[in-house]
């Protein structure tokens, strides 16, 4: 369906049959009670499970880094992957599989390792003010004007 592989500085548009797009998103989960738990080890293991997870789901983790708290996750996904599947997938993957190989994180926050919240930001391409003035400017001039 979408053939999506790792960008590097210029990333290639996704194509499918009905829609091209370059669609970028900037993901901060945290641990439930702003815990620090998350050792170097652990968000290794995070990334490790992240990286396979978004492969399963037809989107790519291009970056994944943190502190004992938090994680930040740069994501590149399909149009037909909502944001929300995609938080939700990643974040009960992790929780699950970590507190199997940890047991003790299953005392991190009552049952649970993540916030029920998170911090999504569409993210690449040219910045807001950019776009605007060009659709501003969408109707100065018509392309069969003869000036």
């Amino acid at each position: 369906m979408y053939a999506l592989s790792v960008p590097t500085t210029t990333p290639r548009c996704l194509r499918s049959r009905h829609s091209v797009s370059l669609l970028f998103a900037h993901l901060v989960v945290v641990v439930k009670y702003r815990r620090r738990v998350l050792s170097p080890a652990l968000r290794g293991q995070l990334r490790a499970l992240w990286t396979e997870q978004c492969e399963q789901l037809g989107a790519i983790l291009v970056e994944c880094n943190g502190e004992p708290a938090h994680v930040h996750l740069l994501l590149r996904h399909p149009p037909s992957l909502p944001l929300w599947r995609l938080v939700q997938q990643l974040k009960g993957v992790a929780s699950r599989t970590l507190r199997q190989r940890h047991p003790w994180l299953r005392r991190v926050g009552r049952g649970h390792l993540w916030s029920p919240s998170y911090f999504v930001v569409s993210t690449g391409g040219a910045p807001i003010e950019v776009v605007r003035r060009y659709i501003e400017q969408q109707g100065a001039t018509t392309a069969l004007s003869p000036d």
